[in-house]
């Protein structure tokens, strides 16, 4: 069978979902397996394939229908620029959270330019908020906790493979309890998070991609969404310095509510940054 002949395969059957883009998916998936660049696929239709090849492409394929991620069978996602390993067990990274990370780096050029930071990271997973914000921002120790293993594992991959094991740390345990053995009260200039925010009763709700293949985990924040920020926010005092930053990712229609929770614990300068569709998507706040 040539590449031209497979991707009609590939469409056929990706087309049954609607919002999928079949060619762009297949085009993807072959010139992953037979590990070379999308051009390659794009000039080269009238090329035999391996008889290996288009088994595994099928079977990719099927999965993909079915709505299996398709960065858990590439094994990696894009974020900020960085390319990251990714596997099942780990929330694939989106680009609603570069909100995030952009606003973080921004506001240490603008305002700590050249200082040494210390960053805390609760609920790490892949390292892509981590990791990111140590290759960015060259003078800065980012300790990253996340309670799972596999999430551990994927992130000292990543961690790895972007020469940061110098100054990204990884530590196991539920929030501050991964690191309250390290002596840094009082020492941290930036938290951040993107915890778990959906509330339990709209996982069901949620694309199939996420709802079915995603872990449940790294997604559910309890009955209102609220939960891990209230763990969170009145813990934070106890490790930022005075005027230190804390800032999260949080869901469409927490902004108010997560404002407050800041407001409540003494926390000042409060924004709320929306994504590019105009919905709150970051809250951060300043210490005292």
């Amino acid at each position: 069978m040539v590449i031209n002949e497979l991707l009609q395969l590939g469409v056929e059957k990706l087309g049954e979902r609607e919002y999928l883009d079949p060619l762009l998916e297949s085009i993807i998936i072959l010139s992953f397996l037979q590990n070379v660049d999308k051009s390659y696929i794009y000039t080269h239709g009238d090329k035999e394939v391996s008889e290996e090849i288009v088994d595994k492409f099928l079977n990719f394929i099927e999965k993909r229908k079915e709505g299996y991620p398709l960065s858990y069978i590439l094994k990696e996602k894009e974020f900020y620029g960085l390319d990251f390993y990714i596997e099942e067990k780990v929330l694939v990274p989106r680009p609603d959270t570069e909100i995030l990370v952009e606003w973080i780096i921004n506001k240490v050029n603008n305002e700590f330019k050249d200082r040494h930071l210390n960053i805390v990271e609760l609920g790490t997973g892949s390292g892509c908020i981590a990791l990111t914000l140590a290759y960015y921002l060259k003078n800065t120790k980012v300790f990253a906790v996340d309670i799972d293993d596999v999430a551990l594992k994927v992130a000292s991959i990543n961690r790895n493979n972007l020469n940061l094991n110098d100054r990204v740390s990884l530590y196991k345990g539920d929030l501050f309890n991964g690191i309250s053995s390290l002596q840094l009260e009082g020492k941290i200039d930036i938290i951040v998070s993107n915890p778990p925010y959906i509330p339990t009763n709209a996982i069901s709700e949620l694309q199939i991609e996420v709802r079915k293949y995603e872990p449940k985990k790294a997604l559910d924040g309890g009955e209102e969404g609220l939960l891990f920020y209230r763990r969170i926010v009145p813990e934070s005092k106890k490790y930022l310095k005075s005027g230190g930053i804390l800032a999260f990712e949080i869901g469409y229609d927490q902004g108010m509510k997560v404002k407050k929770l800041l407001e409540d614990n003494g926390f000042k300068d409060i924004s709320i940054i929306k994504d590019f569709q105009g919905l709150d998507r970051v809250v951060v706040g300043r210490l005292g």
